[in-house]
């Protein structure tokens, strides 16, 4: 499918999110983001993340974050030498900044080192994670699920914030996106993305009507060849939709969203779990939950719109031809 011409004015944005082929960001998903899906994501005209604890290595092994830039630098260099017309997206790394990751100065090390265009906060807004960005050109979006995080992130240096709305995958916000982006947008002009359920091209319309400059998209991406999922999950993925989605704290301490199916057949009651707590919390071993749930799998309720595994040009062909009839079709209702 051939690729349609954007004519979105977004000269406002940084560099680093202008001239993408539709309004998106994939957001960086626990084990299954890796060099193969964000390459893929990127040479798709998204931007493509994945979190800097994905790379992970044994006592005394080279960093794999080193390897990995390299890998991703590398191969989206040579593409775009060989599409000069339709370049790769630039892509990014999630920083998760809590007191428990001990990688965390290393990882910033790497990434200022591969002068890492787009730089992913979560779990903690600090001064220092967005100097290593800026020190080498990057841009810092800061993971917020209500306003008073978002004046936080601002007010200590990050360039952008992702609203994380409800309805999203993995740790999730418990608010309308009507009300928080409307919230936000009240006092911040800059860079704005929307975080939940966005698995459209509708949505992502819908998105940018809000006030969000961009979507950021997660869940649809598990169901694709390129992510390190395991079948079950891409296939789960694929089978279920938003009413299969249970909200809790128990597998990490932060409320998030998760497949009621693998919850189930992880031996629990996914109508009767207990609550976890921030204290349980633990970015020690490079690990976002306790290995006990490793079977219990994250997403968000936008799933529905999922009806198969593909691979990920198949995926953003969709969205990108969702999103502009949608928005043709809504222009020519205003101007027909």
């Amino acid at each position: 499918m051939a690729r349609i011409t954007s004519k979105r004015d977004d000269s406002h944005l940084p560099a680093a999110l202008q001239g993408l082929r539709i309004p998106l960001v994939s957001a960086p998903l626990f084990i299954i983001s890796g060099p193969e899906l964000v390459i893929a994501q990127c040479k798709a005209g998204i931007v493509g993340s994945f979190p800097a604890l994905n790379a992970r290595e044994d006592n005394g092994e080279p960093p794999m974050l080193d390897s990995w830039l390299g890998q991703i630098t590398d191969e989206l260099d040579c593409y775009n030498q060989a599409n000069p017309d339709t370049p790769a997206a630039p892509f990014a790394v999630n920083q998760i900044v809590h007191r428990s990751n001990a990688r965390l100065e290393r990882d910033l090390e790497i990434c200022a080192k591969w002068r890492v265009p787009i730089w992913i906060t979560s779990l903690g807004a600090r001064p220092e994670v967005n100097d290593a960005a800026h020190s080498c050109g990057g841009i810092v979006l800061h993971d917020v699920i209500n306003n008073t995080f978002a004046h936080k992130a601002i007010d200590k240096g990050a360039d952008g914030l992702i609203a994380v709305a409800a309805g999203a995958g993995g740790h999730t916000g418990a608010q309308s996106p009507l009300a928080l982006i409307s919230e936000i947008r009240s006092w911040f002009q800059g860079p704005l993305l929307l975080s939940g359920s966005i698995a459209t091209g509708q949505s992502l319309l819908a998105a940018r009507a809000m006030g969000a400059d961009l979507g950021y998209m997660g869940s649809p991406f598990i169901a694709t060849t390129e992510a390190n999922a395991l079948p079950d999950h891409k296939q789960m993925i694929a089978n279920c939709g938003a009413e299969d989605i249970i909200t809790s704290s128990l597998f990490t301490g932060v409320t998030g969203n998760y497949l009621k199916p693998s919850i189930t057949r992880a031996g629990l009651d996914p109508d009767h779990l207990p609550h976890g707590t921030q204290e349980s919390m633990s970015f020690a071993d490079g690990a976002a939950k306790p290995k006990a749930w490793k079977d219990v799998w994250g997403a968000g309720q936008g799933i529905g719109a999922v009806s198969k595994v593909t691979d990920v040009a198949t995926l953003i062909n969709r969205i990108d031809h969702e999103y502009h009839e949608a928005g043709h079709a809504l222009a020519a209702e205003f101007h027909g």
